[in-house]
C-alpha cells in the first residue's frame, strides 16, 4: 500500500476548496496563505487573472494573531476604498483556525460580506 504524503493531502484539501470558490472583478477571491513567519493575502479577480489588493503581516508588530487582524483591518479599508464589498474567502488547504479565523473576522468586521 502505498503512503500519501502530507503534501498530497494538503493538495486534495486546497484544490476541493478551490473547485467551489472562484472570485470575480464584483466578488473577488481572498487567498489566504499562512506560513510559519507570516500571513499573505490576496484579493484576486480570477476571471481577468489579477490581483485587485494584496498584503503581508511583515512589518507590523504584536503577536501572530494580532499581526493577522491588523493585516484584516487595512485589508478591508483598502477594499472599500476599491468599491469591494463582498468576497468569496480561500483558505487553501489551512483549516479555518487561529490566525486565518482572526484575518476572517477583522475582514467582516472591516465591513467585507462572505
Amino acid at each position: 500500500m502505498a503512503k500519501i504524503s502530507k503534501q498530497s493531502r494538503a493538495d486534495r484539501r486546497a484544490n476541493r476548496v478551490r473547485a467551489k470558490v472562484s472570485g470575480t472583478s464584483a466578488r473577488p477571491r481572498v487567498a489566504a496563505a499562512v506560513s510559519l513567519t507570516g500571513l499573505f493575502v490576496q484579493f484576486i479577480d480570477d476571471q481577468a487573472g489579477k490581483t485587485l489588493i494584496s498584503g503581508s503581516s511583515h512589518k507590523l508588530k504584536g503577536t501572530k494573531t494580532e499581526q493577522a487582524v491588523s493585516l484584516g483591518e487595512d485589508l478591508a479599508k483598502k477594499a472599500k476604498a476599491a468599491g469591494i464589498t463582498t468576497v468569496v474567502f480561500d483558505r487553501g488547504a489551512k483549516q479555518y483556525h487561529g490566525r486565518l479565523k482572526a484575518l476572517a473576522e477583522a475582514l467582516r468586521a472591516g465591513g467585507l460580506v462572505f
